[in-house]
């Protein structure tokens, strides 16, 4: 027999596993479950049904949440020169050249985003093996790669993220925190899959959203019923 602590139990009465929610609902379950000693994160897992096969069926972009994620973003910019003092001027937690440089490729991963001037992406794609596995790697597609740096430190300050499509074809994101008014979380989760929605590729055959599910850190995963969510 499982054991099950009373935490669990007093959970298991909130939901009922088979049912799929309205994101309204589900959001009203995961801050009714009994409190932790922090502030958990809320996570949607979206299972597209793209061709993961297909290496141009990759969904990827980015989108600012208009409430943010409730964490602090730390983000490192590689430039030269003036770049650097609009680095620093942006409020950006670490700048420099060389020295970032270095410290990366010794293995330093601590921080959520890394933005860098296309100037120095040549150096920066050398260190493909550290930042790639973490999701790290910039990209002018994901505005990390740009030459208005300061612009990209404020994005991703305020809450901007990047979402892509895993080997599974999943897409899943942070869209907030539990003590986030329940309207906020989701409003965030409402621009993220519209967002995603507008990823879509081209080529992508039949249903995109095959299922959702919303959870919290320490929280059930709770279905979603997407019949009430347009993708276009």
């Amino acid at each position: 027999m499982t054991w099950k602590s009373k935490r669990f139990k007093e959970i298991e009465k909130l939901y009922d596993t088979e049912k799929k929610y309205t994101l309204e609902e589900a959001v009203d379950i995961l801050k009714k479950c009994p409190k932790v000693k922090f502030d958990q994160g809320v996570e949607v897992s979206l299972k597209s049904g793209i061709d993961v096969k297909k290496s141009d069926q990759q969904v990827r972009g980015t989108v600012s949440l208009p409430h943010g994620i409730g964490k602090k973003v730390v983000v490192v910019v590689i430039a030269k020169g003036e770049k650097i003092k609009e680095a620093e001027q942006a409020d950006a937690d670490f700048f420099g050249g060389e020295d970032i440089l270095e410290k990366i490729k010794n293995g330093w991963t601590d921080f959520d985003a890394l933005i860098t001037t296309p100037d120095m992406m040549k150096e920066v794609g050398k260190l493909g093996k550290v930042l790639g596995p973490r999701g790290l790697m910039p990209t002018p597609k994901a505005g990390t790669v740009t030459t208005d740096i300061a612009k990209a430190v404020k994005e991703l300050k305020a809450g901007k993220i990047e979402f892509k499509s895993d080997k599974n074809g999943v897409i899943s994101s942070l869209v907030g925190k539990i003590s986030f008014e329940a309207n906020k979380i989701v409003e965030n989760i409402r621009t993220f899959l519209n967002a995603v929605a507008k990823a879509r590729p081209s080529n992508a055959k039949g249903q995109f959203f095959s299922s959702l599910t919303l959870s919290s850190t320490m929280g059930p995963g709770l279905k979603i019923d997407l019949t009430s969510f347009s993708e276009s």
